[in-house]
């Protein structure tokens, strides 16, 4: 069976996730955080790199599955010829360790069902020993990690080639629970937890919280799904929100363009915390204000494009050469070296953030405004350099449009934050002075007279899809003709089957880097934010019903869609893409009623 990206469904607890196959495996686990190491590596080699696979025996794909309503708790069934059985898998919000529940239920007939365990730690090279506990539990050590497994009630088990297996049947009715938990193994075993019980309470959870959403629009359903998605990525102890909960799915088959997303970037931060607000998630978005106050704390010099879970700044990237990568597309990476880039952009993307949060109401820090005003004492001479921009570019420096944006943003935002708060302290002539001479630069370098369209960068004649901003963010309004223009040259040059890349990749000269991407889902929903801001409405709309029509079975998307193929690409499910799914409907359909 050749495994596409979407064929995956995702389970969390809100401090790590898993991606559960339509076979009924789990062919990704990363614990106990989204960036350890996994357990189950599957989803970039094969069934040896580890995987948990629980099934009818001799069925392969399933008949159909399904989130239970505003949750995360997954259901997957199977019709066979001896009758139907249900799987459901969730991981609970933990109590202090992670667990991975896994109910089997008989709905006709009676099934033989079979649970195959293959625990691989370290990504899927380190094969711990297992042994089996007089209580008829099992536990697999190896180094740091431990982890136990459990039935209720106990089925019959037996290790064969390195692999846990269990077989039992079930009737109408009848149910087998399996619970996996992990914990440092120098640790005593954790408390057990109850999985009928931890079923009840994630359902509870989930729904109670999805209940607060005020959007009311069309597709509701899948921005519900798109926020508990957003929700699942969130670290809960620090409240940073993981690009992906996983690395190196490519973002072309067989090509080298595999990053590692199980990090927080500063560059989703506005849209993220503007999502969040508007949707009624002033909690969450609080949380995330205060990741991001911790996180860029310091020199002002040495701010990051993203950060670890906690803030981390060592992302230090290497390469697993034992995973051949998903669907042989090597290498795969831990780490991710773009966090020693330069970009400018995340100074306007942080001090717009902060303005976005005070205006909303969220509780001031006392140090917030210090540091904005020291991110902008940084940014008055550092906005004239040329950096590595939005999409970290692994090419030469630039002077790029969307990052010389960024900076009038910054300074804007922090103009006006002086200009309404006569207690706030800062140079005010000095920054309405930045932000005029940022504005005029752009206007004269960034833009193309004869083409009628904001370019990539100063003096080149690539576009980029980042600029489809300038009129979200107040630097143009909708209806300049440059801003016309250039939501039109995109539309036409970088447009790929009713979808948008993020700039061409043709002979390398942005990115330096061999191969090429799909359309980049975010770019798609700018798109039809910039068509419903210029006016062009049922455009737009039709073009965001399009764009909802590519999440998956379970209403997932990854970062990229390959629409010549019909397939989704790149790390999965993808927080960016998401975001953009969110704040899209809440800009076509703010005030409508659904229908």
């Amino acid at each position: 069976m050749q495994r596409r990206i979407e064929d995956y469904a995702l389970i969390g607890d809100e401090q790590t996730a898993a991606l559960v196959g339509r076979d009924g495996s789990i062919d990704w686990l990363c614990l106990p955080r989204f960036d350890s190491p996994a357990c189950f590596a599957a989803l970039l080699g094969d069934d040896e790199h580890g995987q948990w696979r629980i099934a009818p025996k001799d069925a392969e794909l399933c008949t159909r599955r399904a989130y239970r309503p505003d949750s995360l708790v997954l259901d997957t069934e199977w019709e066979t010829a001896e009758g139907a059985v249900r799987v459901t898998d969730l991981m609970p919000q933990r109590d202090r360790a992670p667990d991975v529940v896994r109910v089997i239920e008989g709905l006709s007939g009676r099934v033989t069902v079979r649970s195959a365990l293959r625990l691989r730690f370290d990504y899927g090279i380190v094969v711990p020993w297992m042994r089996r506990l007089g209580d008829g539990h099992r536990v697999a050590v190896a180094g740091p990690d431990a982890v136990w497994l459990r039935s209720d009630p106990p089925v019959r088990t037996w290790g064969k080639d390195f692999c846990t297996h269990s077989e039992f049947t079930v009737g109408a009715g009848e149910k087998v629970a399996f619970v996996l938990t992990w914990h440092p193994s120098h640790q005593p075993r954790p408390r057990l937890v109850d999985p009928y019980e931890a079923l009840r309470s994630s359902l509870d959870d989930w729904q109670r919280w999805a209940a607060r959403c005020n959007y009311a629009g069309p597709h509701r359903d899948i921005v519900v799904r798109s926020l508990i998605t957003l929700k699942a990525l969130t670290y809960a102890p620090t409240g940073g929100i993981v690009a992906a909960p996983t690395t190196s799915l490519p973002e072309e088959l067989g090509g080298i363009r595999n990053w590692d997303y199980r990090y927080c970037w500063l560059r989703d931060s506005t849209l993220t915390l503007g999502a969040l607000l508007a949707a009624g998630y002033h909690e969450e978005a609080e949380a995330w204000r205060d990741w991001l106050l911790r996180a860029v704390a310091g020199d002002p010099a040495e701010l990051q494009i993203m950060y670890g879970l906690s803030g981390e700044r060592r992302l230090t990237e290497y390469v697993l050469p034992w995973l051949p990568g998903f669907a042989d597309s090597s290498p795969v990476r831990v780490g991710n070296d773009a966090v020693r880039q330069l970009q400018l952009d995340v100074y306007g993307e942080v001090i717009d953030s902060l303005s976005l949060a005070r205006e909303a109401g969220l509780p001031m820090k006392p140090h917030m405004w210090r540091l904005q005003v020291a991110l902008m004492e940084f940014l008055r001479t550092a906005w004239r350099q040329p950096d590595e921009g939005l999409w970290e570019v692994r090419g030469p420096r630039r002077h790029f449009v969307h990052s010389k944006v960024m900076a009038w943003v910054a300074a804007d935002r922090a103009v006006r934050a002086l200009e309404r708060d006569p207690q706030l302290s800062g140079d005010l002539e000095g920054w309405r002075a930045m932000r005029d001479e940022v504005h005029r630069e752009v206007c004269e370098r960034g833009y193309d007279p004869g083409r009628n369209s904001f370019t990539q960068s100063y003096g080149s004649q690539e576009l980029d899809a980042s600029t489809l901003l300038i009129p979200r963010v107040g630097f143009l309004p909708p209806d300049d003709p440059r801003v016309v223009g250039t939501v039109e040259a995109i539309a036409r040059e970088l447009g790929h089957s009713g979808f948008v890349r993020r700039y061409s990749t043709a002979a390398n000269l942005v990115d330096g880097l061999p191969g090429d991407e799909a359309t980049f889902l975010v770019c798609s929903f700018w798109l039809a934010d910039a068509l419903h801001l210029i006016g062009r409405k049922q455009e737009a709309r039709r073009m965001f019903d399009r764009l909802v029509g590519l999440t998956n079975d379970v209403g997932l998307l990854s970062e990229e869609y390959d629409p010549v193929a019909g397939r989704q690409l790149g790390n999965f499910p993808q927080a960016f893409s998401h975001i953009g799914l969110v704040s899209t409907a809440l800009a076509l359909y703010e005030g409508e009623g659904a229908g």
